[in-house]
C-alpha cells in the first residue's frame, strides 16, 4: 500500500517503562526494531462503488506485511503475483532494489455489490542494509500455516518470526517477530524471556493496564526496558506484539522508499518519475510522486 503521508501523532506520552502513541512513526520512537511503518486500515465499511483501489505505486528497501482482519484484497506485483489475502493469512513482499504493486478489492466482491467490512494492518519492515538492493520477492501465508496456540485461555498466533519458542514459516531477513494475541478473560502477559529487541504492543480492540495507566484501543506502547512492567490484557481485547533486533544503521523514509542511503532514494524518485520501475503487468495505472515530496530537500 502507498504510504501517501506519514501521521506522527503528537500526543505521545511517557508512562515509565513505555511510550504510548498512535502506531509508527510518531514523535518520539521512529521505528520499533525493523519496523518501519505501520498503517492501520479501518475498520471501513466498503459499499457498493466504493471500493479500495491502491493504484501502482513503487517501493525500495524494504518488506511490506498486509495482514487483514475482516475483508479482502487483491495483491498483484510487478512480479507477477496475482494473490487473494483473506482474514488471518499474510502477504509478504520483499522490495529490494525495486518493486511495483495494487492493492483492490476483489473483482467477485464488486459484482455482488454487498457492503462488507475492510480491516487490517499494513506493516513496513526495512530491509538489512546489506539485503536492500535484493531481487523482489513475495510470499504467502494461509493462516493455517501460522504456529499458533493457547495459554490459560489467550490464544496466540505467531505471524512472522521468532517469538514464544516458535517460528513462523514466513521467510523474513532480520531478527524480528510479529505475534497477534486475544484474550476471552484478562490476562497477564509474559514478555520477558519471549521475545527478543525492542517490542511494539499495538491495541488493536480492547485495553491494556501497564505500569499503573489503562490503555485503550487504537494506542501503541513501545518498551523503553527489557524487563518492562507487568502488563495485563482485558478481557475480550486484542493486541499485535511486534517488533527485533534495531538496526546499527539510520533509515531514511521518503514517500513509499525506505533506505539507509539518501542517495538511492534520490535515484529511486528520479527512476519512478521517468517511468523506469518494472510494471504490473496488464495495469496501466500511475501514482505520480506527489508534488509535496518534490519540493523536500
Amino acid at each position: 500500500m502507498s504510504n501517501t503521508g506519514l501521521i506522527i501523532e503528537e500526543r505521545s506520552r511517557d508512562i515509565g517503562d513505555f511510550l504510548v502513541g498512535r502506531l509508527i512513526p510518531f514523535r518520539k520512537k521512529r521505528m520499533v526494531g525493523p519496523f518501519i511503518f505501520i498503517d492501520h486500515m479501518g475498520p471501513t465499511r466498503i459499499k457498493n462503488g466504493h471500493y479500495m483501489d491502491v493504484d501502482q505505486h513503487p517501493h525500495i528497501g524494504l518488506s511490506t506485511l498486509t495482514y487483514m482482519l475482516e475483508g479482502e484484497l487483491v495483491h498483484q506485483d510487478s512480479i507477477g503475483t496475482n494473490q487473494r489475502i483473506s482474514p488471518g493469512s499474510v502477504n509478504w513482499m520483499v522490495a529490494g532494489k525495486g518493486v511495483t504493486h495494487t492493492e483492490r478489492t476483489p473483482y467477485d466482491l464488486r459484482e455482488e455489490g454487498k457492503e462488507f467490512t475492510a480491516h487490517g494492518y499494513q506493516i513496513w519492515v526495512a530491509l538489512p542494509k546489506s539485503l536492500e538492493d535484493i531481487e523482489p520477492e513475495f510470499h504467502h501465508m494461509n493462516t493455517n500455516d501460522l504456529p499458533s496456540w493457547n495459554d490459560a485461555g489467550a490464544n496466540y498466533r505467531l505471524i512472522a518470526g521468532t517469538g514464544y519458542g516458535h517460528t513462523s514459516p514466513l521467510p523474513v531477513h532480520s531478527d524480528l517477530f510479529m505475534v497477534e494475541i486475544k484474550t476471552e478473560e484478562q490476562y497477564e502477559l509474559e514478555i520477558k524471556g519471549e521475545l527478543k529487541g525492542e517490542i511494539g504492543i499495538c491495541i488493536v480492540k480492547g485495553a491494556v493496564k501497564a505500569c499503573d495507566n489503562h490503555i485503550e484501543q487504537g494506542n501503541m506502547l513501545v518498551s523503553k526496558v527489557e524487563d518492562s512492567c507487568t502488563i495485563v490484557l482485558e478481557p475480550q481485547t486484542h493486541v499485535l506484539l511486534f517488533g527485533g533486533q534495531p538496526f546499527d544503521e539510520e533509515r531514511h523514509i521518503y514517500w513509499n522508499f525506505v533506505s539507509t542511503s539518501k542517495e538511492k532514494i534520490e535515484a529511486a524518485k528520479i527512476r519512478w518519475q521517468n517511468h523506469e520501475f518494472p510494471k504490473v503487468p496488464g495495469d496501466k495505472t500511475y501514482v505520480p510522486l506527489p508534488i509535496s515530496k518534490l519540493k523536500q530537500s
